[in-house]
């Protein structure tokens, strides 16, 4: 990550072709190095290690936004739900591409006009077709990784109408099917990686649902309670990487009157820096070993994911401001990461629906807010 992944960030982010040789080699580095995939399983060439193993590295691959990706971990959310949930020719058909990094996969669940944290209110639909199959038809936005992925997981209802709490279903479609377009990128805080797109009849063999019709909300929250936990690790490595920028600039920079280390508001700024983030790792980490023990771990989530977005906010917000002017520029990684530290606050919900949604769930059946009000969403669904 030090040596390969980062100094390549600005060649990696500005995209095109330049992009493409450069990661090309990281990943032909990560598989020589015995680094590729290392959370994906063995049989299908990757490194075999479980999801707890991982969570210990997974903040320092997460360190640059490149670095999942670089190192063959990106399709770890995609290559779970698939070999957990996908038909047998689905499995065979994909799995093996996946790992080794051949295809490319992405997830298609929120729309526009819809709140992202209610996926009752799904619009689009899935038709049987009279032959066999389905034709989906409707936008989804906001979808990571669409402009370059091979395949995508899409939420569709399969019955009933917008609203209804049934008959929503998970489908794999292949990008090149007919129908199948991407109509925008949705630039975030100006950094590219998100996009709308359109499936205008887009058809879809059976055997590319994805578990059961009608259980499509089931599938997608176990994916999100890992994927909230991801994100949640990732983003500690990025606070870790904007605080040793910021004690580095401290240590380094002299004004007329002394190095900046020396001066108390810069001290305060490493201190909450720090016990924010060894405050936060904890909870992460409690998240981590719930999922990997199969127990219930939304409480837990919930709690992490709220944690860690604000972390990584404050956290490179005080590196910014120990830099001045220079943490304004392009010549650190900090605008990338406090970007990346608002963002975290919506993705995979907003940090108002995991407050709701934590506190209803520990309130319930003790006589107090049982019946309340949610942030938009079940408290029990995935948000």
């Amino acid at each position: 990550m030090r040596t390969g992944v980062v100094p390549a960030e600005s060649v990696l982010d500005a995209g095109g072709p330049e992009a493409v040789p450069v990661l090309r080699g990281l990943r032909d580095r990560a598989r020589a190095e015995g680094l590729w995939a290392l959370p994906l399983p063995a049989g299908l060439g990757g490194g075999g290690l479980t999801f707890a193993e991982y969570a210990e590295l997974a903040e320092t691959e997460g360190a640059s936004d490149h670095g999942p990706l670089a190192l063959g971990s990106a399709p770890l959310l995609d290559v779970r739900m698939l070999a957990g949930h996908g038909s047998a020719a689905v499995r065979e058909a994909y799995l093996e591409r996946l790992v080794s990094g051949e295809s490319r996969a992405c997830y298609a669940m929120t729309e526009r006009d819809v709140p992202g944290t209610d996926p009752f209110l799904t619009r689009t639909r899935a038709e049987r077709r009279a032959d066999g199959g389905w034709l989906l038809t409707g936008r989804k936005w906001f979808t990571s990784g669409a402009a370059d992925a091979d395949l995508v997981t899409v939420l569709a209802r399969t019955g009933g109408a917008p609203g209804d709490r049934e008959g929503l279903s998970l489908f794999l479609v292949p990008t090149g099917a007919p129908g199948f377009r991407v109509v925008r990128a949705l630039p975030v805080f100006g950094a590219s990686g998100q996009y709308e797109i359109e499936l205008a009849g887009v058809p879809v063999a059976e055997d590319h649902l994805v578990g059961e019709e009608g259980a499509g909300l089931a599938v997608a929250g176990e994916r999100l309670l890992v994927g909230r936990t991801l994100r949640c690790l990732r983003w500690l490595g990025q606070a870790q990487r904007a605080f040793d920028l910021m004690c580095e600039r401290a240590a380094s920079r002299r004004t007329s009157r002394g190095p900046l280390a020396d001066h108390q508001l810069v001290q305060q700024h490493v201190f909450d820096a720090l016990l924010a983030l060894r405050t936060t790792r904890p909870l992460v980490h409690e998240a981590v070993a719930l999922i990997a023990a199969g127990a219930d771990a939304r409480t837990e989530v919930g709690l992490a994911k709220v944690a860690a977005a604000r972390m990584l906010q404050q956290v490179t917000d005080s590196a910014i401001q120990v830099h001045g002017a220079a943490g304004l520029g392009p010549d650190t990684a900090l605008p990338a990461l406090f970007r990346g530290g608002r963002a975290a606050r919506v993705l995979d919900g907003p940090d108002e629906l995991h407050i709701t949604s934590v506190a209803r769930r520990l309130l319930r059946g003790r006589g107090a807010g049982a019946a309340g009000g949610s942030a938009g969403g079940s408290a029990d669904g995935p948000g």
